[in-house]
């Protein structure tokens, strides 16, 4: 008997906790060693909001970010320095033993993006201060500074010089073994697996009186998604996070699939070189930041990317002004909110704020002082204030932006930046000519099975007496989801020796933080069931075809909703810009497991050569499977079909609609939404609801209503 390993039980992706994160700023902007000081002190008092291993002196994780210390710089490098803001540095991780390598890898990457090497330092650390475990991971701390003239021989400074320095730094990423915390001609971070209390004593330039900044935004990090790692520390190039996106495996498939369609005018050269865009495997941070980077360099404010990736609950929100609902609405058709509980903040060298989620469950507080100093972190108490001091306290609240501007020197009001937002384009002229409700779609009447035919297929989909009799029941009699005991005798579907629906395999695929799961009915406010079907546009370029789509009250269709779909371009009704196509999902049950693979391959292919010929809509069906060619399961086609699109970037050109016998638990809708359906219609659930009413099982209702 051949003995095989088994994998480990302990999985680390389950690992979910929150963090620490605070700033401080001078509101008018000037620099000073005491900002850093005071940033540091408030991180401290953040230490029991970071983690430390078995040894008390590792860390999981404290940085700091400030503005660039020019002054700072030109005292301590031993070359000559252009001025401030034409020049950018940052500190690379590079492994201790490749350092002469991996430098000279990172100065030809530089060097053919068009930068010149001004000079190089090596960043004194004192070595003593990490734990033993943080010593072995330790890198080496390089740091660049680069400057590049544009095609007219001028330097570039600025945003131009931010984009092109971006692009320079993800071929880094990419090509070579370093890690950049930072580079950029306007802000710098240190960070490291470190305690808050070993920040200051690790980096010698934060304890120099000449390391002066306005701003400093800092963090204290319990691991969330990923184990601890220097690369990994908070702040990342704009921003620290307390929290988590529970959303974050779904959000970065969807960047990787917008690549195919991405444009930019502003940022140079081919894109191309910057995917992906989110980094595999990085933890949800990690991910949300590199995101965040590209739509704010690609042109829109720090503060606009941001309310896109978190917008507030504006669907159901009955006192929100129409200019900046459609602002929302316009946004949603780009992309998907980066959803979890989570206080994130963020700067740019020149802002710095602060957002919560649109449920507000990881709470900030701010205190603004008489000298104009603000100081915001995700508790009281961070920094010993006189309260004779303070001019103004308050909190975070659900979807409001907290925002300071270094150069206007001021707090920016919520409700301006909105409206200033809103009014950038005419949104809801957009929207009136781009959205189709399918509410409005000329009305379609498929065909209603008879009993007979409704139970052979009960049978093929593997309905049981309890699915009628404890679910699909209920939920028509009662318009709710059933309730159930928390326990149950069923064997784990990995564990039981029978065969099981694919679903039963994804029960315990939950973070820990957000349970109890949201609910749509009792938190109305701040859930919706809307879906919008159809193509995307260019994230980075919006324009009025990118809000083109079909927005369904709901991502549950009916029978006669689906054909209203199916027969969107019919010649006597045809909606202009839609073009369905249906692809059966059946496999030879003759050919066993091979003709399964080969039949999925065949539904792949079809739907690829569909979208070349102009396809935007695509059903997924499972009908018409009898004893010789059995269905396809839904959620195994949907997601093949989903990251199929992705890999090949075309997966935002297209709509995804399942049509399937096999969905009748709300469980079965959540997992095919997730892995890539934009709608789904159970039209086996709908036909056993009208075949019960007829039966008499749901008696007093009519089939409408059932439904």
């Amino acid at each position: 008997m051949v003995e095989r390993e088994l994998p480990p039980l302990y999985d680390p992706r389950f690992e979910h906790d929150a963090c620490g994160v605070g700033f401080v700023v001078d509101m008018k902007g000037r620099k000073s060693h005491a900002i850093v000081e005071q940033a540091l002190t408030a991180v401290c008092c953040l230490n029991h909001r970071g983690a430390a291993g078995a040894e008390a002196d590792t860390g999981d994780g404290a940085g700091i970010l400030v503005q660039m210390p020019d002054a700072f710089y030109r005292a301590v490098v031993d070359f000559e320095l252009p001025t401030a803001g034409s020049y950018a540095t940052g500190i690379a991780f590079v492994p201790v033993d490749q350092v002469e390598g991996t430098s000279k890898a990172i100065a030809a990457v530089l060097e053919q993006e068009g930068f010149s090497v001004l000079g190089w330092r090596m960043v004194p650390v004192d070595e003593t201060q990490p734990g033993a475990s943080a010593r072995e991971q330790m890198p080496a701390f390089v740091q660049v500074f680069v400057t590049k003239d544009d095609l007219a021989g001028e330097r570039l400074s600025g945003d131009a010089l931010e984009r092109h320095v971006y692009l320079a730094r993800k071929r880094i990423d990419h090509e070579t073994d370093a890690y950049f915390a930072s580079l950029s001609g306007r802000v710098v971070v240190y960070k490291g697996m470190l305690i808050p209390d070993q920040l200051g004593a690790f980096y010698a330039d934060l304890r120099d009186e000449r390391f002066d900044s306005a701003l400093a935004l800092v963090h204290s990090r319990f691991s969330t998604n990923t184990f601890p790692s220097w690369p990994l520390a908070h702040p990342y190039r704009m921003l620290a996070h307390n929290g988590e996106i529970n959303t974050v495996q779904g959000n970065e498939n969807w960047m990787r699939a917008r690549e195919g369609v991405m444009r930019s005018d502003v940022l140079p050269g081919d894109l191309e070189r910057a995917f992906p865009i989110c980094t595999p495997g990085a933890s949800d941070t990690a991910r949300f930041d590199e995101a965040l980077e590209l739509l704010n360099l690609a042109g829109r404010p720090l503060h606009h990317a941001i309310l896109m990736m978190i917008p507030e609950a504006w669907e159901n929100h009955e006192s929100m002004d129409a200019p900046r609902k459609a602002f929302y609405r316009y946004h949603a058709a780009l992309m998907e909110p980066w959803d979890g509980p989570a206080s994130i903040a963020f700067s740019d060298g020149s802002v710095i704020g602060a957002v919560l989620d649109r449920n507000g469950l990881r709470p900030s507080r701010y205190w603004v002082t008489d000298d104009d100093r603000v100081i915001m972190a995700s508790e009281v108490g961070v920094l010993d204030i006189d309260p004779a001091r303070i001019v103004k306290k308050g909190r975070l609240e659900p979807g409001k932006i907290f925002l300071v501007d270094t150069t206007q020197g001021r707090i920016i009001p919520d409700e301006e930046i909105k409206a200033d937002l809103a009014a950038q384009h005419p949104y809801q002229e957009w929207l009136d000519a781009g959205l189709v409700r399918l509410d409005d779609l000329p009305p379609q009447f498929p065909l209603v099975p008879q009993h007979s035919s409704a139970v052979q297929q009960q049978r093929m989909f593997g309905y049981t007496e309890e699915d009628l009799r404890l679910i699909i029941a209920p939920m028509a009699r009662n318009a709710v989801e059933s309730l159930g005991s928390m326990g149950t005798d069923t064997p784990a579907a990995v564990l039981s020796d029978r065969p099981r629906m694919l679903y039963d395999y994804f029960k315990q695929l939950f973070a820990q933080v957000t349970n109890p799961p949201l609910d749509a009915n009792f938190e109305a406010l701040v859930t919706s069931l809307n879906s919008a079907l159809g193509p995307e546009g260019n994230v980075l370029d919006p324009s009025p075809e990118s809000c083109r789509q079909i927005v369904c009250p709901t991502p549950i269709l009916t029978n006669e909703e689906l054909a209203k779909l199916r027969y969107i371009d019919d010649a006597d009704s045809a909606v202009p810009g839609f073009s369905p196509f249906s692809v059966y999902c059946h496999y030879p049950v003759a050919e066993g497991g091979e003709g399964l693979r080969m039949a999925i391959d065949n539904v792949r292919t079809q739907v690829s050569e569909a979208i070349a010929t102009g396809a935007n809509l695509v059903i997924l069906s499972d009908r018409y499977a009898d004893a010789e060619s059995a269905p396809i399961p839904a959620l195994l086609i949907t997601a093949a079909v989903h990251h199929h699109l992705v890999r090949e970037k075309t997966r935002t050109r297209v709509g995804l609609v399942v049509e399937t016998g096999e969905a009748r638990e709300v469980h079965h809708f959540a997992l095919l939404l997730g892995f890539g359906a934009g709608a789904i219609n159970p039209y086996l659930a709908f036909d056993t609801i009208r075949d019960l009413c007829r039966e008499g099982v749901l008696a007093g209702m009519t089939e409408r209503t059932a439904v």
